[in-house]
């Protein structure tokens, strides 16, 4: 059976941690991964692009001509 808790505050999380480890459960321990930052990157540039007018406007039926 596996059981997972989220949300543990850090000062609760050594307490979890020994109460586990003296029960005999086996932790696993999951960072949640960042986003890639050069995706980061790119959308921040392209956020910045639009901002200082280096976008460009399309219709839907413009965007649906290119998807053909």
């Amino acid at each position: 059976m596996d059981i997972i808790l989220k949300n543990v505050k850090k000062k609760d999380f050594p307490v979890l941690k020994s109460l586990a480890k003296s029960l005999g459960f086996e932790i696993v321990e999951k960072e949640e991964k960042p986003y890639n930052p050069e995706f980061v990157k790119e959308i921040l540039e392209g956020q910045k692009d639009i901002r200082e007018g280096r976008g460009i406007k399309m219709t839907i039926e413009e965007i649906k001509a290119l998807c053909k």
